[in-house]
């Protein structure tokens, strides 16, 4: 149980009023502290059309963790959330096949952006104990005292505010990092990839349903470029399109557009319309993706970093918000570990989160060259199968990365060392004769001898496995 009256009079300052600042706004509110919520856009539930990114959400454990603390989980799977069990991978001919993501059938959800800021958004308002300042930019602070300067875009007036402590969740090109960047020993590093994305729709069909099956994630894998497509509530598609900023150059008529799709995507012409196709892709821009690491998250116990300022990652494992969102549940359950005392959390903080973030950060990248090449790839189809083959005999030891990261909470950077040592452990399998490819590849066979034999052979590699790992696992 958390003692609220422990923190009333303490004020925070969260500035940025999106998806990890809104949630953070609520998550102190909890806990009893005075907040203010500084957000240099107007209130997004008052406006047609939001600026900025609107690519769709693949929320999982993470980000549902982060919900659960406000009271908004159940609601937003309820009201919003699309569960997708699987990759629908599309093939140049039209055909099309389902990879799940794991044995047990476990969904990610499709989410809009926009709808779960403006939940966290009402939800945050209805504490007492947060207050909205929209319109406000911050041009200063001093983060060793706790203090801040806005501008108030509309009015052009300077507002000086002073808190116990200040968080950063501003974004991947934060200011308030802007002011870490100034001090010693802050370490930085940002990196753009030579690829961007661009937002497409399938709408929905003439008798308003789903031009596709709904509940996976599609994915048009096409080496160098790829294209995803994410389920709406109202039966449209959200369609990002990423490949490197080079291809979008050389494709600068609606003739070379539609030749482009017609050799990659020609399954989705009809359904995005050719009308609408060559209208979105000639009216927007390709956005850019950018990695940011940096450390330590903190300075003292007045000023700290969370979710993309402190640690921007590229979208292709869809953890960007669900690893933020856990940045939110990570600093709370410090919170409790040392009672709010601020010159112990947020050390702890920056010091337990730095390496997961940067982990996943390098997951994420590895993720984009899985989705558009090796989903196509024999190999890993057939890793994919040993995998799920070893998860079943041993559930509790043998968890596949994917599953790791999307389907539970183990932390980042010992998702990858489990998987350099499930790496290790099938190289040694591989020395014992083939038995674990033999095993495997006999296991599916149709005749009585196939299956006696295949079953002798996946019994000698269980034993060998159980050896192993008993070894292996310390």
């Amino acid at each position: 149980m958390i003692d609220q009256n422990r923190n009333q009079g303490r004020k925070v300052i969260v500035i940025g009023a999106g998806l990890v600042g809104t949630l953070e706004a609520g998550c102190l509110a909890r806990r009893g502290y005075e907040v203010h919520l500084y957000e240099y856009r107007g209130d997004i539930r008052k406006m047609d059309h939001v600026p900025g990114r609107s690519i769709n959400l693949a929320m999982s454990i993470r980000g549902l963790a982060g919900l659960r603390l406000v009271g908004l989980e159940d609601k937003i799977l309820r009201e919003h959330g699309i569960p997708m069990r699987a990759r629908m991978i599309h093939n140049t001919d039209g055909t099309t096949r389902a990879i799940p993501y794991n044995k047990d059938g476990k969904s990610i959800y499709s989410v809009g952006r926009r709808f779960v800021n403006e939940e966290l958004l009402t939800r945050a308002e209805s504490f007492p104990n947060v207050h909205f300042h929209f319109n406000h930019k911050l041009i200063s602070a001093n983060l060793d005292k706790g203090t801040a300067t806005f501008l108030n875009t509309i009015t052009q007036e300077e507002v000086h505010e002073e808190a116990e402590l200040l968080i950063g969740c501003d974004g991947a090109y934060s200011n308030l990092r802007k002011q870490m960047m100034k001090r010693s020993q802050f370490d930085y590093s940002q990196q753009y990839i030579p690829h961007g994305y661009l937002e497409l729709c399938i709408p929905a069909t003439t008798n308003g349903e789903f031009a596709m099956p709904p509940n996976y994630l599609h994915i048009w894998p096409r080496g160098k470029f790829m294209m995803i497509a994410l389920p709406n509530q109202d039966r449209t598609w959200t369609v990002s399109l990423f490949m490197p900023f080079e291809i979008y150059d050389e494709i600068n008529t609606p003739e070379l557009l539609l030749e482009f799709f017609k050799a990659n995507y020609p399954d989705a012409i009809d359904m995005i319309g050719r009308e609408r196709l060559i209208r979105d892709f000639f009216a927007n821009k390709p956005f850019a993706m950018i990695t940011v690491k940096c450390s330590p998250y903190h300075v003292g116990s007045t000023s700290l970093l969370m979710g993309d300022a402190a640690h921007a990652i590229v979208p292709f494992y869809g953890q960007g918000m669900n690893c933020g969102m856990e940045d939110c549940v990570v600093l709370n359950e410090i919170m409790d570990q040392y009672n709010d005392d601020l010159t112990q959390v947020l050390p702890a903080y920056s010091k337990h989160r730095n390496p997961d973030a940067e982990a996943i950060a390098d997951l994420a990248m590895y993720n984009y060259i899985e989705m558009r090449d090796l989903v196509n790839s024999k190999l890993f189809l057939m890793r994919k199968k040993v995998d799920d083959f070893l998860c079943f005999w041993f559930p509790n030891t043998w968890i596949p990365l994917y599953t790791m990261v999307t389907f539970s909470r183990e932390r980042y950077h010992l998702c990858i060392s489990k998987k350099k040592w499930q790496d290790e452990i099938l190289r040694k399998l591989l020395k014992v004769g083939g038995i674990a490819g033999i095993g495997m590849g006999m296991l599916f066979a149709k005749t009585e001898a196939a299956h006696a034999l295949s079953c002798a052979l996946i019994a000698r590699l269980t034993n060998f496995t159980s050896k192993t790992l008993a070894l292996t696992v310390r």
